[in-house]
């Protein structure tokens, strides 16, 4: 048996996403079925929109996502119907080498559902990162369901999903950002200010916000930004040498995913630092270092997948901060639309006028 929903689709590379029917069937052994409540609109879902991710077009968009789980197939026990979740792309499998080692917020062997979400002509759809949540009904793996406290807004909630946690994990897991440390952000949109947020959460002195919009910059002051530099109108490695002290920062966090950006991360960082890359490039980016400078300056070059984050371990304890008023999710919706305004938030995001648009359904 199949329901029948509406979702939003890119049937081609770069074109328009569209709200169509999708037929979703009911659970298989492992899988979950999911009442998305809101779903995010990620820089993520844009790549996939123009085949900068892969080309296993029809892609059905949107992961960054929370709702409320419809029914479980058989072998199921993480969570039952009724549950209040966040969708993440990293179902730990408890097998693989990472796992293995007591790593599983390395997972190289997350799995997805083993059964095809379709359109109504029976071609089936690749959701993104395994979830593809810009749809009224999603089926998932289970353990891409993490239950949370539902407490918290649906809106607020998915933020999680990717982007938010994406950022608050390069600075608190991967970045290992502890008190006293200096911190620069180099890109602040919703990955960037998460990083922010998590700098801030985990007792950074200095934080440095980098951008080319003011409003940006303004943005990230509220998420614990200390010090903001415009990028356009200034150098960025001077200005965080000179805010620390002439030596750069401890960690540096790029959150655009730039050849230009994160050489500039590479110079703003103190001896010994390290830098973070969370910026997703897209596939024909190449980066040219002096290996000398690689070697000279010591230290670590990090990439954070999803912020390195366990979401079993994370999600939960996210959230119940929030809760307690001490980390601010709710500044990342920028604002809440419709399946319909898929398309035009994409837009918005180009132009850098939200952190997050937030379909609610």
């Amino acid at each position: 048996m199949t329901i029948s929903v509406q979702g939003v689709v890119a049937r081609g590379k770069g074109e328009p996403a569209e709200v169509t029917t999708v037929l979703v069937p009911e659970p298989g052994p492992g899988e979950a079925l999911v009442t998305v409540q809101a779903c995010g609109v990620c820089h993520t879902d844009l790549h996939y929109k123009q085949g900068g991710i892969g080309e296993d077009f029809p892609y059905l968009l949107g992961h960054e996502a929370a709702g409320v789980v419809d029914a479980v197939g058989p072998g199921v026990t993480e969570v039952a119907p009724g549950d209040f979740v966040i969708l993440n792309w990293r179902a730990v499998c408890g097998r693989c080498r990472a796992c293995g080692r007591g790593r599983p917020w390395y997972c190289f062997n997350t799995h997805n559902a083993s059964q095809k979400m379709t359109l109504e002509d029976g071609t089936s759809l690749s959701p993104a990162l395994g979830i593809g949540a810009f749809v009224e009904k999603t089926l998932v793996a289970a353990g891409q369901c993490t239950k949370v406290n539902p407490a918290i807004p649906a809106a607020t909630a998915g933020l999680l999903g990717c982007g938010v946690m994406a950022g608050i994990g390069a600075a608190m897991n991967t970045g290992g950002v502890t008190r006293g440390d200096s911190v620069a952000v180099i890109g602040c949109g919703g990955v960037g200010d998460g990083a922010i947020a998590g700098a801030c959460l985990a007792g950074a002195r200095t934080i440095i916000a980098v951008d080319v919009d003011d409003r940006k910059l303004e943005w990230a002051r509220g998420f614990g930004a200390t010090d903001v530099i415009n990028s356009r109108t200034a150098d960025p490695v001077e200005g965080i040498r000179e805010l620390t002290g002439g030596f750069g920062a401890d960690v540096v966090i790029e959150a655009i995913g730039r050849p230009e950006t994160y050489q500039q991360a590479f110079y703003a960082r103190d001896l010994a630092g390290t830098v973070v890359l969370v910026g997703v490039p897209t596939p024909e980016m190449k980066l040219e270092l002096p290996l000398l400078d690689v070697f000279g300056r010591g230290g670590a070059l990090k990439s954070s997948w999803y912020g390195d984050c366990l979401p079993s371990r994370d999600f939960p304890m996210l959230v119940d901060l929030h809760l307690a008023g001490r980390l601010p999710l709710d500044k990342f919706v920028s604002e809440t639309i419709g399946l319909g305004d898929v398309e035009e938030a994409f837009a918005k995001m180009g132009r850098g006028e939200v952190l997050r648009s937030v379909v609610t359904l």
